[in-house]
């Protein structure tokens, strides 16, 4: 049984791995010229069969538009995204990767890889598994408390 100092301990572990975890990747990023936040939305990008509006971002992504096109618009300085306009409605307004784009995807798996190789270096792989079943079991639980 766990105590609530005990919870509390658990709790400030996960975010200092989070916040390892992400400078770990941005260390892997950098040389691509690519932000974390950049990098999630061309891993989401792909998860679409046609092109998605920026709305349809921003809700995949759990964020607001604004922050959608500002990391369109940094994507869209780089080639690595484009606008296109939708075939049925003028007014919307659609993201695509570009052939530039694709080609930091591959580059993106792999810097994810390395960076995960880094953060996952101390355990063997049975920990590895054991660690993927606790994380599995706590994404799986519905955030219905509020704070």
């Amino acid at each position: 049984m766990t105590t609530p100092d005990a919870d509390g301990l658990l709790a400030e572990q996960l975010l200092r791995l989070s916040r390892r975890l992400h400078r770990i990747q941005k260390r892997h990023l950098v040389p691509m010229g690519i932000t974390p936040a950049q990098s999630r939305l061309l891993r989401t990008l792909v998860h679409y069969e046609t092109p998605p509006r920026m709305a349809d971002l921003a809700q995949r992504l759990e964020v607001v538009p604004r922050a959608v096109t500002s990391l369109v618009d940094g994507l869209e300085a780089s080639d690595l995204v484009r606008r296109v306009p939708d075939p049925t409605n003028r007014r919307v307004i659609r993201i695509e990767l570009t052939d530039a784009g694709r080609k930091a995807l591959k580059e993106l798996r792999g810097a994810r890889r390395a960076a995960a190789e880094d953060i996952l270096a101390p355990l063997d792989a049975a920990q590895r598994e054991q660690l993927g079943g606790l994380l599995n079991a706590l994404f799986d639980v519905p955030d219905v408390r509020s704070c």
